[in-house]
Formats: C-alpha cells, structure tokens, sequence
C-alpha cells in the first residue's frame, strides 16, 4: 500500500523505538520524508497535554499527505508507579494514567492524523503489546498495562472497522514490537532479552511494507504472525 516515494509520520520521534524508526526511514531510499513528532517538537505532542493532538493535526494538515503514520507513544512504568502484581497494588491515579498515555492518546490520535494519510492508500500503525491480548493472558499481573493496551486494541480494531467503509485505502493496524533494549524494558531484563532498537525498527518497518488492505484491523507481531486479540 506504500507508493514509491513515500512520506512518513512518526509520533514519539524522541523514544527508543520511535528514534530509530525515523532514523531508519530518513536513510530509507523509498521514503521522501519522514516528520517526527514528540513532546518537543514544533509542533508538539504530548498526551499529558491531549489538546496538542489536535494542535499539531492542525499544523501539518495543510501539507501534503502521508502515506505511512506510525504512532510509537506508550509507557509500561514511570518515576511513580512499576507495573501491579497483585489485586492489592491497584490504585485509580496508576489506572487513569495508563489508560490516557496506551489508549486514550492514541485513539484521539487516530481520529485526527489519519485525516491526514492520502486518499489514493496509506498505512496508519500504532504499536500496541501482546499482553494486551485477553486470549494470550496466562500469567496475570501488570493490571493497568494489559487493560490498557486491550483498551487500545478494541478501538484500533472499531476504527478499522469505520475507516474501512469510509476509508477503503486506509490500513489500520496494531503492531506488537517485541522485547526492545529500552528504558521501558530495562528493570524486566530488557538489556538481556531484548533487540536492538535498529534491528526492531527494520522488523516493524518490514511488516508494514507488505500490509495489504486485508489486513487493516488486525494486530500483528514484529515477526508478521497475528496475534488474537
């Protein structure tokens, strides 16, 4: 569904995944640009802030449009809260800011920014968890992550399911990346078991190249499996 040139979207520019991904396409022959947005950029995003998403639709919706949008924005723990083990670990603050960073912001930013993919066909992916799946839940624990990716599951899955009729051109998907060297995966042995951030973005980059309209509303690995929802 990508043309040859192609232009790209990047939200969470400033992020491990995010980083590399621009990186990647800034040096991919195919992509004629690609825009990265993050908290401080100009213009800005920031889902602390979710006025800004519809601040910076409003800047680059007079530019030409997109063809690839990739929203990398999500967190797993902060300076305040780790994930919940227990039922006795739940508390509204951790619950509410889970749910507005992995699914409240990424869903406002789907109804604004792929306003902005071209009519003629694009690709829209925002990168969600696999333990946000319900089906592949076997372990418990991490309360307010699973709920919160399963949250942004659905709605990527009842966009999909609109744009498709609105929008028959428009590949919406959610990705799991994997297990990524990050700052989010660092305190659950990410350095250990996880995969260079260029070697992730390559993998990401490589599922969403050969998406075909099909595919628009499901959710799938770094690897192309499919994952249940």
């Amino acid at each position: 569904m990508l043309p040859k040139p192609f232009r790209a979207l990047i939200l969470g520019s400033s992020g491990t995944i995010g980083s590399a991904l621009l990186h990647l396409l800034q040096n991919d022959p195919d992509c004629e640009r690609v825009t990265g947005l993050h908290r401080h950029s100009a213009p800005a995003i920031d889902y602390d802030h979710l006025d800004t998403i519809e601040l910076a639709y409003e800047a680059l919706k007079t530019e030409q449009p997109y063809h690839l949008i990739i929203n990398t924005i999500g967190a797993l723990h902060s300076n305040q809260f780790m994930p919940e083990k227990r039922l006795a670990d739940l508390h509204s603050s951790q619950l509410t800011q889970q749910f507005l960073t992995n699914a409240i912001g990424p869903a406002l930013s789907i109804k604004q920014f792929s306003q902005l993919i071209d009519p003629a066909g694009g690709v829209y992916a925002t990168l969600s968890a696999k333990v946000g799946s319900i089906a592949d839940n076997r372990l418990g624990g991490w309360y307010s992550y699973r709920a919160s990716k399963a949250a942004l599951n659905m709605l990527i899955k009842t966009a999909a399911i609109e744009l498709r009729r609105t929008k028959p051109n428009l590949i919406l998907a959610a990705i799991h990346p994997g297990t990524v060297k990050s700052s989010l995966s660092r305190p659950f042995r990410g350095d250990e078991l996880g995969r260079e951030p260029h070697h992730a973005a390559q993998e990401i980059l490589s599922v969403l190249k050969n998406l075909v309209p099909a595919d628009s509303g499901t959710f799938k690995s770094y690897s192309g499996e499919v994952i249940p929802w």
